[in-house]
């Protein structure tokens, strides 16, 4: 069996919550160096940015971008410039200009490039997307809430333009509901709260709509107590499914058919491994898109201000 090298670029917090354990736990892959200026992970080469790790280990397969989202684009371009093949913590770039670039040079590069949703991978959603097929989906509730102070602290950054706000966990949902519906969604109603010293919102309400009309309806909110609610329901001619705790336990017509702990990263890692071996990449931008469309179309309500 073939083994990558991976390398991280970025060892913050999420790194070291997910991406180590997950690509230990990932037959066929191995992590040989991680690249940030003010941090090191033990056991593995330590370098001080992606060129000085690019340069020391030129063995690397691939590498894996866990910066904040405005640097992953030059990043991005500097390992598939470089032959590597790139996984992109989500959301995969800034902007949606800077994923196509990123995809063409990919293409152009015949490079692997991954845009890893991890919450596609939530124990419940393979099977939910089984059940789903054949069936017409008939309405589409998400409420997505959590207590900023418990799941972002300190992290100023998310209040500043481009860091999402209470998107930045709302996308997960859209995420999930991008992968599972069969039909595509479209945004035609938005009202966003934003907090007299932020640029992103702390609540946001989101109406789409399938051209066939039927309602796909998020509630996205950051001032929720603990423990967090991200929930996403689905009625349909055959029954009604109902993922809960970010698609950890599923719940089809009542029964739990899933209740399973969160290992969406290994499911992660697990994907890019075998696009690694297909050669083949998978760069989706629909739950940044809708995000997007939501930024345009929002009506922007001012509310108080925050303050953690």
């Amino acid at each position: 069996m073939s083994v990558y090298r991976i390398g991280l670029v970025g060892a913050g917090k999420i790194v070291r919550d997910q991406h180590l354990g997950a690509i230990a736990a990932t037959p066929g892959l191995e992590l040989v160096a991680v690249a940030d200026p003010t941090a090191s992970v033990a056991g593995v080469a330590s370098y001080p940015d992606l060129a000085a790790m690019l340069q020391g280990q030129p063995g690397l397969d691939a590498v894996a971008i866990c910066t904040p989202t405005h640097l992953r684009h030059e990043l991005a371009r500097q390992a598939l410039e470089s032959g590597k093949a790139v996984l992109l913590e989500k959301p995969p770039g800034a902007t949606l200009a800077e994923i196509e670039d990123m995809k063409a040079l990919a293409t152009e590069r015949d490079a692997v490039l991954f845009a890893a949703w991890h919450s596609r991978f939530a124990p419940g959603i393979a099977t939910a997307f089984d059940w789903l097929q054949g069936k017409t989906v008939t309405a589409v509730a998400i409420d997505w809430h959590e207590d900023v102070r418990v799941w972002h602290p300190g992290q100023d950054w998310i209040w500043e333009a481009g860091g999402m706000g209470v998107f930045d966990p709302g996308i997960n949902a859209l995420s999930i509901a991008t992968h599972l519906l069969p039909a595509p969604f479209f945004l035609k109603r938005a009202a966003l709260e934003v907090p007299l010293n932020c640029q992103t919102p702390i609540a946001a309400k989101l109406a789409f709509r399938t051209a066939a009309g039927v309602a796909v309806d998020a509630d996205f909110d950051f001032r929720h107590e603990d423990p967090p609610r991200w929930d996403l329901r689905i009625d349909t001619d055959g029954g009604t499914l109902k993922l809960e705790g970010g698609g950890a336990r599923l719940v089809i017509d009542g029964a739990v058919v899933i209740d399973e702990p969160e290992r969406e990263y290994q499911g992660v890692y697990a994907h890019f491994c075998d696009l690694l071996t297909r050669g083949d990449s998978d760069v989706d931008v629909a739950p940044l898109r809708h995000l997007a469309d939501a930024m345009l179309l929002g009506h922007r309500r001012v509310v108080e201000a925050f303050v953690e």
